[in-house]
């Protein structure tokens, strides 16, 4: 059974009746992968329609690995909350947050959210031979901005973003970027627009420590105006200085839910301090 700390400090937003907001619940939640195995047949189109139709017999078949990656997990996180998640590597953090965004099925369980979670990760995609001028246009349109809104703030997302600092990058194409850059773009696009749920993926863990600063804020800003922000990190110290709680899973199982330090204490001594002072 996980140990769970019901004690919250700081962060949700009370409602018209004085209690907080939910705006993410995950109730009892199993996330299950499955790795196909090399059966006869494996390629064709007929095995993988008997995959589809027939799912049950066709695992047997070709002998299914199951990956149990998130493990009967529940918490409800409310409006004004900055929620760090974190664990070793392989602990179910990343595959959590996608299937919050909806991204990712369930095995067993339910999510319920309210409002559009938006995933912003350091692989998410924009078009590399299209120049950063033109992602952030994109950008801004897949993130839910009218062409208005996305004119009106282009200039503060280049500006925040300073991939300009050195020269005039907005105007080449994502190709030339350094992975740095393009993840300060992706953050910043996604920073320009305020969120009921906005889930952050390893974004501040790219940039100096300006951008880093820069970026701390903006997630405050984000939980001021009844936001809820998750960020995935194993940079203890933009946990600390983001944060007011956080969800600790190992091995897929919620090992800690509650007050930042308290948490993040138990867990340095998990790892024997190895991230403390990161």
């Amino acid at each position: 059974m996980a140990e769970q700390t019901i004690e919250r400090v700081g962060g949700p937003i009370p409602g018209p009746d004085g209690e907080p907001i939910p705006t993410v619940v995950a109730d009892q939640v199993d996330i299950v992968y499955r790795i196909f195995g090399t059966g006869s047949g494996r390629g064709s189109a007929t095995a993988a329609l008997h995959r589809i139709l027939r799912p049950k017999q066709a695992e047997k078949a070709a002998g299914v690995r199951k990956v149990h990656a998130v493990k009967n997990v529940s918490f409800v996180a409310y409006k004004g909350e900055a929620i760090g998640l974190i664990g070793t590597n392989g602990s179910g953090k990343s595959t959590l947050l996608k299937a919050v965004a909806g991204l990712l099925p369930v095995e067993n369980g339910h999510i319920y959210t309210h409002g559009q979670p938006s995933l912003l990760g350091v692989n998410a995609a924009l078009m590399n031979d299209l120049t950063g001028e033109r992602n952030v246009h994109l950008g801004g349109l897949a993130m839910g901005m009218s062409r208005e809104q996305i004119r009106e703030r282009y200039e503060g997302i280049v500006d925040f973003s300073g991939i300009n600092e050195k020269g005039d990058f907005i105007t080449l194409p994502m190709r030339t970027y350094s992975s740095g850059m393009a993840a300060r773009l992706r953050f910043s696009i996604a920073a320009a627009k305020d969120h009921d749920v906005l889930l952050i993926d390893e974004a501040l863990a790219t940039g100096d420590r300006s951008f880093q600063r820069r970026s701390e804020e903006r997630i405050r800003e984000l939980r001021e105006s009844a936001g809820t922000v998750f960020l995935v990190s194993h940079n203890n110290k933009s946990i600390r200085d983001t944060c007011d709680r956080v969800l600790w899973l190992e091995r897929g199982v919620l090992r800690m839910d509650g007050p930042t330090e308290e948490v993040l204490e138990a867990y340095e001594a998990f790892t024997g301090g190895a991230d403390k002072k990161k």
